[in-house]
Protein backbone atom coordinates (compact mmCIF):
# COMPACT_ATOMS: atom_id res chain seq x y z
CA UNK A 1 0.00 0.00 0.00
CA UNK A 2 3.01 2.29 -0.07
CA UNK A 3 2.14 5.54 -1.85
CA UNK A 4 3.89 6.26 -5.14
CA UNK A 5 3.02 7.49 -8.61
CA UNK A 6 2.04 4.53 -10.71
CA UNK A 7 1.33 4.50 -14.40
CA UNK A 8 -1.14 1.71 -15.04
CA UNK A 9 -0.49 -0.30 -18.17
CA UNK A 10 -3.04 -0.17 -20.97
CA UNK A 11 -5.94 -2.55 -20.78
CA UNK A 12 -5.83 -5.70 -22.86
CA UNK A 13 -9.14 -5.88 -24.72
CA UNK A 14 -8.42 -8.52 -27.38
CA UNK A 15 -9.96 -11.96 -27.21
CA UNK A 16 -7.47 -14.68 -26.36
CA UNK A 17 -7.83 -17.91 -28.27
CA UNK A 18 -6.74 -20.04 -25.34
CA UNK A 19 -9.53 -18.76 -23.12
CA UNK A 20 -12.37 -21.13 -22.41
CA UNK A 21 -15.70 -19.37 -22.93
CA UNK A 22 -18.76 -21.22 -21.67
CA UNK A 23 -21.66 -18.84 -22.28
CA UNK A 24 -21.20 -15.43 -23.80
CA UNK A 25 -24.59 -13.81 -23.37
CA UNK A 26 -25.79 -10.36 -24.24
CA UNK A 27 -27.17 -9.25 -20.90
CA UNK A 28 -30.49 -7.55 -21.24
CA UNK A 29 -33.18 -6.86 -18.67
CA UNK A 30 -35.18 -4.13 -17.07
CA UNK A 31 -36.93 -3.47 -13.78
CA UNK A 32 -38.35 -5.27 -11.91
CA UNK A 33 -36.43 -8.32 -13.17
CA UNK A 34 -32.97 -6.89 -12.45
CA UNK A 35 -31.54 -5.30 -9.28
CA UNK A 36 -31.06 -1.56 -8.98
CA UNK A 37 -27.53 -1.89 -7.57
CA UNK A 38 -24.43 -3.67 -8.88
CA UNK A 39 -21.47 -5.46 -7.34
CA UNK A 40 -17.93 -6.40 -8.34
CA UNK A 41 -16.32 -9.10 -6.19
CA UNK A 42 -12.57 -9.55 -6.57
CA UNK A 43 -10.74 -12.55 -5.11
CA UNK A 44 -6.94 -12.38 -4.87
CA UNK A 45 -5.53 -15.77 -3.92
CA UNK A 46 -3.08 -16.09 -1.04
CA UNK A 47 -2.80 -12.55 0.35
CA UNK A 48 -1.34 -11.76 3.76
CA UNK A 49 -2.70 -8.46 5.09
CA UNK A 50 0.73 -7.35 6.34
CA UNK A 51 2.08 -7.80 2.81
CA UNK A 52 -0.84 -5.84 1.41
CA UNK A 53 0.05 -3.09 3.87
CA UNK A 54 3.63 -2.95 2.56
CA UNK A 55 2.93 -3.37 -1.15
CA UNK A 56 2.49 -0.55 -3.64
CA UNK A 57 -1.25 -0.85 -4.31
CA UNK A 58 -2.71 2.59 -5.12
CA UNK A 59 -5.97 1.27 -6.57
CA UNK A 60 -6.77 -0.83 -3.52
CA UNK A 61 -5.65 2.04 -1.28
CA UNK A 62 -8.16 4.32 -2.98
CA UNK A 63 -10.98 1.80 -2.50
CA UNK A 64 -10.08 1.48 1.19
CA UNK A 65 -10.06 5.25 1.61
CA UNK A 66 -13.51 5.45 0.04
CA UNK A 67 -14.98 2.53 1.97
CA UNK A 68 -14.56 0.04 4.81
CA UNK A 69 -11.57 -2.18 5.57
CA UNK A 70 -10.31 -4.77 8.01
CA UNK A 71 -7.07 -6.72 8.19
CA UNK A 72 -8.59 -9.20 10.65
CA UNK A 73 -10.88 -11.32 8.47
CA UNK A 74 -10.79 -15.04 9.29
CA UNK A 75 -10.84 -17.95 6.83
CA UNK A 76 -12.21 -20.37 9.45
CA UNK A 77 -15.29 -19.96 11.60
CA UNK A 78 -15.86 -20.13 15.31
CA UNK A 79 -18.42 -22.90 14.81
CA UNK A 80 -16.52 -25.03 12.28
CA UNK A 81 -12.77 -25.23 11.60
CA UNK A 82 -12.05 -28.76 10.37
CA UNK A 83 -11.38 -28.13 6.67
CA UNK A 84 -7.86 -27.68 5.31
CA UNK A 85 -6.55 -24.11 5.01
CA UNK A 86 -6.25 -24.30 1.23
CA UNK A 87 -8.06 -23.00 -1.83
CA UNK A 88 -10.80 -25.59 -2.39
CA UNK A 89 -12.61 -25.00 0.89
CA UNK A 90 -11.51 -21.36 0.97
CA UNK A 91 -13.11 -20.33 -2.30
CA UNK A 92 -16.11 -22.54 -1.57
CA UNK A 93 -16.75 -20.60 1.64
CA UNK A 94 -15.97 -17.28 -0.09
CA UNK A 95 -18.52 -17.87 -2.87
CA UNK A 96 -21.30 -19.77 -1.05
CA UNK A 97 -21.36 -17.94 2.29
CA UNK A 98 -21.24 -21.12 4.39
CA UNK A 99 -18.54 -23.15 6.13
CA UNK A 100 -17.26 -26.51 4.98
CA UNK A 101 -19.60 -28.58 7.16
CA UNK A 102 -22.36 -27.28 4.88
CA UNK A 103 -20.79 -26.89 1.42
CA UNK A 104 -18.89 -30.13 1.98
CA UNK A 105 -15.48 -29.21 0.54
CA UNK A 106 -12.62 -29.91 2.95
CA UNK A 107 -9.66 -30.06 0.55
CA UNK A 108 -8.77 -29.62 -3.11
CA UNK A 109 -10.32 -32.91 -4.20
CA UNK A 110 -13.79 -31.32 -3.83
CA UNK A 111 -15.15 -34.69 -2.69
CA UNK A 112 -18.32 -34.30 -0.66
CA UNK A 113 -19.28 -31.03 -2.34
CA UNK A 114 -22.84 -29.96 -1.65
CA UNK A 115 -23.36 -26.95 -3.90
CA UNK A 116 -26.91 -28.00 -4.77
CA UNK A 117 -27.93 -27.21 -1.19
CA UNK A 118 -25.46 -24.34 -0.69
CA UNK A 119 -24.81 -22.76 -4.08
CA UNK A 120 -22.70 -19.94 -5.46
CA UNK A 121 -24.28 -16.59 -4.54
CA UNK A 122 -25.21 -15.95 -8.18
CA UNK A 123 -27.95 -18.57 -7.74
CA UNK A 124 -29.73 -16.50 -5.07
CA UNK A 125 -29.43 -13.42 -7.28
CA UNK A 126 -31.02 -15.22 -10.23
CA UNK A 127 -33.88 -16.55 -8.12
CA UNK A 128 -34.83 -13.03 -7.11
CA UNK A 129 -33.92 -11.28 -10.37
CA UNK A 130 -34.02 -13.80 -13.25
CA UNK A 131 -32.75 -11.31 -15.81
CA UNK A 132 -29.80 -10.11 -13.76
CA UNK A 133 -26.54 -10.37 -15.70
CA UNK A 134 -23.66 -12.26 -14.06
CA UNK A 135 -20.07 -12.93 -15.05
CA UNK A 136 -17.29 -15.12 -13.64
CA UNK A 137 -13.61 -14.80 -14.61
CA UNK A 138 -11.12 -17.20 -13.00
CA UNK A 139 -7.75 -18.78 -13.68
CA UNK A 140 -7.83 -21.49 -11.03
CA UNK A 141 -9.88 -23.99 -12.99
CA UNK A 142 -11.54 -25.90 -10.11
CA UNK A 143 -13.49 -22.77 -9.15
CA UNK A 144 -15.18 -22.83 -12.54
CA UNK A 145 -15.45 -26.62 -12.73
CA UNK A 146 -17.04 -27.12 -9.33
CA UNK A 147 -18.28 -23.91 -7.70
CA UNK A 148 -19.54 -21.48 -10.33
CA UNK A 149 -23.28 -21.57 -11.00
CA UNK A 150 -25.77 -19.23 -12.68
CA UNK A 151 -23.12 -17.23 -14.56
CA UNK A 152 -24.22 -15.80 -17.90
CA UNK A 153 -20.59 -15.40 -18.92
CA UNK A 154 -17.93 -17.81 -17.65
CA UNK A 155 -14.29 -17.54 -18.61
CA UNK A 156 -11.51 -19.68 -17.25
CA UNK A 157 -7.89 -20.33 -18.08
CA UNK A 158 -7.50 -24.12 -18.20
CA UNK A 159 -4.90 -25.90 -16.08
CA UNK A 160 -3.44 -27.33 -19.29
CA UNK A 161 -2.32 -23.85 -20.36
CA UNK A 162 1.44 -23.30 -20.15
CA UNK A 163 1.02 -19.63 -19.31
CA UNK A 164 2.02 -18.42 -15.85
CA UNK A 165 -0.68 -17.15 -13.55
CA UNK A 166 0.71 -13.65 -14.11
CA UNK A 167 -0.07 -14.04 -17.82
CA UNK A 168 -3.44 -15.61 -17.09
CA UNK A 169 -4.38 -12.80 -14.71
CA UNK A 170 -3.58 -10.23 -17.39
CA UNK A 171 -5.74 -12.00 -19.93
CA UNK A 172 -8.64 -12.39 -17.52
CA UNK A 173 -8.46 -8.76 -16.52
CA UNK A 174 -8.78 -7.76 -20.16
CA UNK A 175 -11.76 -10.04 -20.67
CA UNK A 176 -13.44 -8.76 -17.51
CA UNK A 177 -12.89 -5.16 -18.60
CA UNK A 178 -14.52 -5.93 -21.92
CA UNK A 179 -17.49 -7.51 -20.14
CA UNK A 180 -17.87 -4.57 -17.76
CA UNK A 181 -17.74 -1.98 -20.53
CA UNK A 182 -19.64 -3.70 -23.34
CA UNK A 183 -22.39 -5.62 -21.55
CA UNK A 184 -24.82 -4.80 -18.76
CA UNK A 185 -23.60 -6.73 -15.69
CA UNK A 186 -25.13 -6.67 -12.23
CA UNK A 187 -22.79 -9.06 -10.40
CA UNK A 188 -19.25 -9.97 -11.43
CA UNK A 189 -16.61 -12.19 -9.82
CA UNK A 190 -12.98 -11.87 -10.90
CA UNK A 191 -10.24 -14.11 -9.47
CA UNK A 192 -6.50 -13.47 -9.65
CA UNK A 193 -4.04 -16.26 -8.85
CA UNK A 194 -0.49 -14.97 -9.28
CA UNK A 195 0.06 -13.77 -5.69
CA UNK A 196 -0.46 -17.31 -4.38
CA UNK A 197 1.77 -18.74 -7.11
CA UNK A 198 4.62 -16.41 -6.12
CA UNK A 199 4.05 -17.14 -2.43
CA UNK A 200 4.49 -20.86 -3.01
CA UNK A 201 7.61 -20.23 -5.07
CA UNK A 202 9.37 -17.48 -3.11
CA UNK A 203 7.54 -17.13 0.19
CA UNK A 204 4.41 -15.59 1.71
CA UNK A 205 5.95 -12.64 3.54
CA UNK A 206 6.06 -8.83 3.32
CA UNK A 207 9.87 -9.02 3.10
CA UNK A 208 9.74 -10.98 -0.18
CA UNK A 209 10.09 -8.49 -3.08
CA UNK A 210 8.48 -10.75 -5.69
CA UNK A 211 5.46 -11.33 -3.44
CA UNK A 212 4.96 -7.58 -3.05
CA UNK A 213 5.49 -7.10 -6.78
CA UNK A 214 2.76 -9.65 -7.52
CA UNK A 215 0.38 -7.64 -5.35
CA UNK A 216 1.38 -4.47 -7.21
CA UNK A 217 0.70 -6.18 -10.54
CA UNK A 218 -2.73 -7.37 -9.43
CA UNK A 219 -3.48 -3.90 -8.12
CA UNK A 220 -3.05 -2.61 -11.67
CA UNK A 221 -5.72 -5.09 -12.77
CA UNK A 222 -7.98 -3.87 -9.97
CA UNK A 223 -7.45 -0.35 -11.28
CA UNK A 224 -8.49 -1.43 -14.77
CA UNK A 225 -11.68 -3.04 -13.46
CA UNK A 226 -12.63 0.03 -11.43
CA UNK A 227 -11.88 2.28 -14.40
CA UNK A 228 -14.14 0.10 -16.56
CA UNK A 229 -17.00 0.48 -14.08
CA UNK A 230 -16.51 4.22 -13.84
CA UNK A 231 -16.51 4.57 -17.63
CA UNK A 232 -20.02 3.15 -17.93
CA UNK A 233 -22.50 5.79 -19.20
CA UNK A 234 -24.90 5.23 -16.27
CA UNK A 235 -22.18 4.69 -13.66
CA UNK A 236 -23.48 7.23 -11.15
CA UNK A 237 -26.98 5.73 -11.20
CA UNK A 238 -25.82 2.10 -11.00
CA UNK A 239 -24.47 2.29 -7.42
CA UNK A 240 -21.56 -0.14 -7.72
CA UNK A 241 -20.04 -1.83 -4.67
CA UNK A 242 -16.53 -3.32 -4.85
CA UNK A 243 -15.67 -6.18 -2.47
CA UNK A 244 -12.12 -7.60 -2.28
CA UNK A 245 -10.74 -10.43 -0.15
CA UNK A 246 -8.80 -13.69 -0.35
CA UNK A 247 -9.03 -17.38 0.57
CA UNK A 248 -6.04 -17.63 2.93
CA UNK A 249 -2.70 -16.10 3.85
CA UNK A 250 0.54 -18.05 4.13
CA UNK A 251 3.74 -18.68 6.07
CA UNK A 252 6.99 -19.77 4.53
CA UNK A 253 6.04 -21.28 1.19
CA UNK A 254 2.80 -22.93 2.24
CA UNK A 255 -0.55 -22.49 3.96
CA UNK A 256 -1.72 -26.08 4.51
CA UNK A 257 -2.31 -27.09 8.12
CA UNK A 258 -2.53 -23.49 9.24
CA UNK A 259 -5.46 -23.71 11.65
CA UNK A 260 -3.48 -22.15 14.50
CA UNK A 261 -1.20 -19.94 12.39
CA UNK A 262 -2.33 -16.29 12.37
CA UNK A 263 -0.44 -15.52 9.15
CA UNK A 264 -2.52 -18.17 7.37
CA UNK A 265 -5.98 -17.84 8.90
CA UNK A 266 -6.07 -14.03 9.11
CA UNK A 267 -6.73 -12.10 5.92
CA UNK A 268 -8.35 -8.83 4.82
CA UNK A 269 -11.63 -7.44 3.51
CA UNK A 270 -12.39 -4.31 1.47
CA UNK A 271 -15.99 -3.09 1.02
CA UNK A 272 -16.11 0.10 -1.01
CA UNK A 273 -18.98 2.09 -2.48
CA UNK A 274 -21.68 4.62 -1.73
CA UNK A 275 -23.52 2.19 0.56
CA UNK A 276 -20.45 1.00 2.46
CA UNK A 277 -19.27 2.14 5.86
CA UNK A 278 -16.24 4.38 6.11
CA UNK A 279 -13.16 3.38 8.04
CA UNK A 280 -12.25 0.25 9.94
CA UNK A 281 -14.67 -2.67 10.19
CA UNK A 282 -14.77 -3.38 13.91
CA UNK A 283 -17.19 -6.31 14.08
CA UNK A 284 -15.77 -9.81 13.49
CA UNK A 285 -15.47 -10.67 9.81
CA UNK A 286 -15.03 -13.90 7.89
CA UNK A 287 -14.69 -14.92 4.25
CA UNK A 288 -18.26 -16.27 4.37
CA UNK A 289 -19.39 -12.65 4.70
CA UNK A 290 -18.56 -11.89 1.06
CA UNK A 291 -21.73 -13.37 -0.54
CA UNK A 292 -23.97 -11.82 2.13
CA UNK A 293 -22.39 -8.42 1.52
CA UNK A 294 -22.97 -8.78 -2.22
CA UNK A 295 -26.54 -10.05 -1.93
CA UNK A 296 -27.48 -7.37 0.59
CA UNK A 297 -26.20 -4.64 -1.71
CA UNK A 298 -28.15 -6.18 -4.59
CA UNK A 299 -31.37 -5.84 -2.60
CA UNK A 300 -31.90 -9.52 -1.86
CA UNK A 301 -33.28 -10.35 1.61
CA UNK A 302 -31.25 -13.08 3.29
CA UNK A 303 -33.60 -15.98 4.01
CA UNK A 304 -33.06 -18.13 7.10
CA UNK A 305 -33.74 -21.24 5.00
CA UNK A 306 -30.47 -20.64 3.15
CA UNK A 307 -28.53 -21.14 6.42
CA UNK A 308 -25.83 -18.70 5.39
CA UNK A 309 -23.04 -18.23 7.93
CA UNK A 310 -21.99 -14.74 6.86
CA UNK A 311 -23.15 -11.22 7.63
CA UNK A 312 -23.18 -8.01 5.61
CA UNK A 313 -20.20 -6.48 7.37
CA UNK A 314 -18.96 -3.21 5.91
CA UNK A 315 -22.43 -2.22 4.66
CA UNK A 316 -24.02 0.81 6.30
CA UNK A 317 -26.56 -0.21 8.93
CA UNK A 318 -29.56 1.31 7.15
CA UNK A 319 -28.99 -0.99 4.17
CA UNK A 320 -28.47 -4.25 6.09
CA UNK A 321 -31.14 -6.94 6.35
CA UNK A 322 -29.06 -9.67 7.99
CA UNK A 323 -29.44 -8.51 11.60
Amino acid sequence: MANSNVRIAGIVLAFWNVMVLHDQAVCLGSEPTVPENRVLVIGIDGVRPDALQNANTPAIDHLIAAGAFTNNTKILGDRYRDNETISGPGWSSFLTGVWADKHGVHDNTFRGRNYDAYPHFFVYLKRKFPNACTGSFVDWEPIDTYIVRAADVRKVRPASSKDSLEQKDKMLAGEAVQFLTQQNPHAVFVYFGQVDEVGHRDGFHPSVPSYLQALHTVDAHVASLVKAIQSRPEYLAENWLVVISTDHGGRGRKHRGGHDVPEIVTTFLVVSGKDSMRGEIEEPSYIVDVPVIALTHLGIPIESAWQLDGKAVGIRQEFRNDQ
